[in-house]
């Protein structure tokens, strides 16, 4: 049968007889001598058999000498699959490198094939547009494929590092080309596949097919490169992040008039005994039992990190805006966003001391809301909501009032629950009086009082407790309460919240819609969180826990860029759903005899799906990633 295929280079010779030499080489800066080692074959040229090196192994080379015949044969054996007629009995380290040998062969297809009379595409020119067919006679019997590689995520994740200038920007600081291949490895892996950086590390070398798009050999980099890349990267954190923003400026044109501000923290599995930040606080994933570390963000609108930076994991919300924000270099008339947990009235003073202009949620204070004052628009997703707006006498900040339907009801809802809950509890003690072994001292009922109230949610506040006791008041006879709503709480005005800024120009709606642009930064926490693996921290030493932090810091800007530029084009999936879509897609090698007995190995990509094509498309980056290589031998 015919098969055709489109290709990009084939061997020249079959490769037979080969063999592993060792060279002594001198270091040219120490003259210092050490040993590297070939895969070499043996081909006559005029006459002469020469060595002909098929693949250089390094200087790092793990196989002993007594098994490198076996392993020359194992790779031979790989190369002509179908003439396999008892198969090798292998070590697995011997077989795990034959295997990663044989890949590389395939994916870099140095030997061109002896049958081509045209010259070999060069490897850095551009493929033809429409590439003359290549006809082999094969059995498709003899059929096979191999080494399946993801390569969806590696393909936008590049792409999304290349729009930001990452590569060049490593390179500009001087790091080498050893460590830039390991950053790259860590950062993809935290967006393919969130874990540490030994787990990333086996990921790169038998799942990923990062390694042949950068044309960089995972399988021969130390697990180490991986945890001192973190080192270099937050060595140099000021330096990539103020790099980054101002590459993505030029690339969205953002404006520099929001800042986005606040605090989510991670734990740790184990004592992270020598990590001194790796503290007790207040967990919001309810880990008390877990040490903690803290991780501030600032934002501009669009939600790309600007700055960030770790704190220990007990620090207070409100102690941090002024180390974030100083040395920011925002404009004094940047608007800065932040939750009612960090808007403390120091806060407050200090951002209006210093020039900015804030809008948070007020903390405290009775609700209110007049009705013949107020303005309607419509949220994105259509809901009516009512606007207040209240200026200060001073003119210095306003107050605005939001007025949402959909609030209402949940909080009546709430409020309905947490006030029936009480009543029972009441009604449940009150019955008890009534029973001759019940608890009737004064002192223990003002006790179930109390965790009644704790109870509550705050819907205590409006009851009065009448306790009866008896003649000497040790022993309660009776118990009694009233309800009295108190103005400007959740039961009176449900659904109703308060916004405060010192920009007193601005209209109540451009307020509010400036505001919700904090509900974007909450879904980067989110996606740090959920999606790219900032929890847990498996670090004990304080570096490598920021390093940690910051990697998924630097592999959600990389996603923020794809997101936004494949909403423009309609696309709105979470990073979850569309590392899905990507992830179906794989590298593959295919193998199959001729009918002269030679076996043409194929590496490419899968055709990528309608899903798959369509991000593609809106990112205009390759759908068939990594290319073709061709191998005959």
């Amino acid at each position: 049968m015919v098969f055709h295929v489109a290709i990009a280079r084939s061997l020249r010779e079959a490769i037979a007889h080969m063999f592993i030499r060792q060279t002594t080489t001198n270091n040219k800066a120490t003259g210092e001598g050490y040993f590297t080692y070939r895969l070499v074959r043996g081909e006559r040229i005029g006459g002469k058999v020469r060595q002909i090196t098929v693949l250089n192994l390094g200087r790092h080379f793990p196989i002993k000498q007594e098994d490198w015949p076996l392993l020359c044969r194992r790779i031979e054996q790989l190369l002509q699959p179908q003439e396999i007629l008892l198969p090798l009995a292998c070590s697995e380290v011997i077989e795990r490198t034959a295997q990663r040998y044989v890949g590389q062969l395939i994916a870099r297809s140095s030997l061109p094939d002896q049958t081509a009379h045209a010259d070999p595409t060069p490897a850095d020119a551009a493929p033809p547009a429409h590439p003359a067919p290549d006809y082999q006679e094969v059995d498709i019997d003899s059929l096979q494929q191999t080494q399946p590689r993801s390569v969806g995520v590696e393909q936008v994740a590049l792409h999304a590092l290349s729009q930001q200038g990452f590569i060049k920007m490593l390179t500009e600081l001087g790091i080498n080309g050893v460590m830039r291949a390991a950053i790259l490895g860590n950062l993809v892996g935290r967006m393919a596949q969130p874990a540490s950086e030994r787990a990333t590390w086996h990921w790169l070398q038998t799942q990923s097919a990062l390694g042949e798009l950068i044309d960089v050999d995972f399988a021969g980099l130390s697990h180490m490169r991986l945890y001192r890349a973190s080192d270099i990267l937050l060595h140099h954190r000021a330096a990539i992040e103020e790099s980054l923003f101002r590459s993505l400026q030029t690339l969205f044109n953002l404006e520099e008039t929001v800042t986005l501000y606040d605090l989510t923290n991670t734990y740790f599995e184990g004592e992270a005994a020598a990590n001194p930040n790796a503290l007790h606080g207040r967990s919001k994933e309810k880990r008390t039992d877990c040490p903690l570390l803290t991780l501030g963000l600032v934002l501009d609108g669009s939600g790309f990190v600007r700055r960030s930076k770790t704190f220990a994991g007990n620090v207070s919300e409100g102690t941090t805006l002024e180390t974030m924000l100083s040395g920011l270099d925002a404009p004094p008339s940047a608007m800065v966003i932040m939750d009612a947990g960090i808007a403390t009235e120091a806060n407050l003073a200090w951002l209006s001391d210093h020039g900015y202009r804030y809008l948070a949620v007020r903390r405290g204070g009775a609700r209110q809301f007049d009705e013949t004052r107020a303005v309607r628009i419509e949220t994105a997703g259509g809901e009516p909501l009512r606007l207040q707006k209240m200026v200060s006498e001073e003119n210095k900040d306003v107050l605005l009032y939001c007025h949402s339907a959909g609030r209402e009801a949940k909080e009546t809802a709430m409020m309905v629950r947490f006030t029936e809950g009480f009543e029972a509890g009441l009604q449940k003690i009150a019955e008890g009086l009534q029973k001759p072994r019940s608890e009737k001292r004064y002192a223990k009922l003002l006790e179930r009082i109390g965790r009644l109230k704790e109870k509550s949610r705050g819907a205590s506040q409006h009851y009065t407790v009448n306790l009866t006791t008896d003649d000497a008041g040790k022993f309660v006879t009776a118990l009694s309460w009233d309800k009295t709503p108190i103005d400007g709480t959740m039961l009176t005005h449900p659904g109703v919240y308060c916004l405060r800024s010192n920009e007193t120009t601005w209209s109540e709606e451009r307020l509010w819609r400036t505001y919700t642009m904090l509900t974007d930064l909450e879904s980067v926490f989110r996606s740090l969180k959920s999606e790219l693996g900032l929890r847990p921290v498996f670090h004990q030493k304080e570096d490598r826990s920021d390093g940690h932090l910051f990697i998924t810091v630097l592999a959600y800007q990389c996603v923020q860029v794809l997101r936004t530029q494949l909403k423009k084009a309609g696309i709105n999936d979470s990073w979850s759903s569309l590392r899905k879509t990507l992830s179906v897609q794989c590298r593959v090698t295919t193998s199959m005899r001729r009918r002269d007995g030679r076996t043409v190995h194929l590496r490419k990509s899968t055709v990528a799906e309608p899903a798959l094509a369509a991000i593609y498309q809106a990112l205009a980056v390759n759908s068939a990633p990594g290319g073709t290589k061709k191998l005959i031998c």
